[in-house]
């Protein structure tokens, strides 16, 4: 708690707005508009990269927040303050940093992806910035940021060989997805099986059951959108700038009212079980990953 009460004593009203905007770098909302941005626009097999970092490292994540249950620093200690912006994001326990650990998968793929050095410096400072600004604005200890650093390190640098020769090696691919599979189940079985103790915090218990869902469902997801692409559509990325933007801003306006209607109807449909929000995210990837990207080949054709 030294170093937040050190850089709570340096805050300042134009710091605050500069460290909030900062920090949601790593927020859920940037995560998924950059991977998407990336795999429409830019490269799949990046896209595919960033989205495996982002998911792989949310199970761990979030794994690690319910088993050791650590409160949020002003929890611990009421005398210290935060930055009042940022507390509506600051949700569910505080070890892990899960906005450190978002980073890694919106700028530390693409990094690792990227030939350009100068690119490379750029993200790896921005995967920085985010970090600290976790801790300036008072919702993350140092020990929650390290922790997610060496984490999404690890990923970065494990995960990448799998999608490095996409092309040339597919069914790589499909072992790394299948090993996702495999683990977003196990953290569904330890969310729902395992015997917490009755101090859970339910707020971040359902949180959990929420993710576990989501990611779980999400895996499937992405194996069946390569499966497809791959063997039948074979969408292209390439196209005029304002066809990209138009593709982007059409196909992010559609997702996320999807997102948003497909919510109430489906928690009714369920019970009000956190599957129904597995399933929305589901449908969700199935979109970004298919029936949009089945209209890819008329953008290229536009302003030839």
């Amino acid at each position: 708690m030294e170093l937040l009460y050190a850089l709570e004593k340096i805050r300042t009203p134009f710091l605050d707005t500069v460290m909030g905007l900062v920090t949601n770098l790593g927020g859920e909302a940037v995560f998924i508009a950059a991977a998407i941005i990336v795999f429409w626009c830019l490269s799949k097999s990046c896209g595919y990269y960033m989205m495996t970092v982002g998911f792989a490292g949310t199970i761990i994540n979030q794994f690690l927040k319910l088993w050791f249950r650590i409160p949020r620093p002003w929890v611990k200690d009421p005398n210290f303050t935060i930055v009042e912006s940022a507390r509506a994001e600051a949700t569910g326990y505080s070890f892990p940093s899960g906005h450190t650990q978002n980073a890694f998968a919106v700028f530390g793929a693409p990094a690792r992806y990227s030939k350009s050095t100068a690119l490379r410096i750029v993200f790896v400072l921005l995967i920085a910035l985010t970090a600290f600004s976790r801790m300036y604005v008072g919702v993350h200890t140092p020990l929650d940021v390290g922790v997610s650093l060496i984490v999404g390190t690890v990923l970065v640098f494990v995960i990448y060989p799998f999608f490095r020769d996409i092309d040339k090696r597919p069914k790589r691919v499909y072992i790394i997805f299948s090993i996702f599979i495999v683990m977003a189940a196990a953290f569904v079985a330890f969310v729902e099986l395992y015997g917490f103790p009755e101090d859970i915090d339910p707020d971040n218990y359902s949180s959990g059951l929420k993710n576990a869902y989501m990611i779980l469902f999400c895996s499937i997801g992405l194996m069946l959108t390569f499966f497809v692409d791959t063997k039948y559509i074979r969408f292209p990325t390439h196209a005029v700038w304002w066809a990209q933007v138009i593709k982007v801003v059409v196909g992010l306006g559609i997702l996320l009212a999807l997102k948003a209607v497909l919510k109430a109807p489906l928690l009714a449909l369920f019970g009000g079980h956190s599957v129904a929000h597995g399933v929305r995210y589901f449908i969700v990837i199935l979109f970004a990953g298919i029936l949009w990207p089945m209209t890819f080949k008329y953008f290229a054709r536009l302003g030839k």
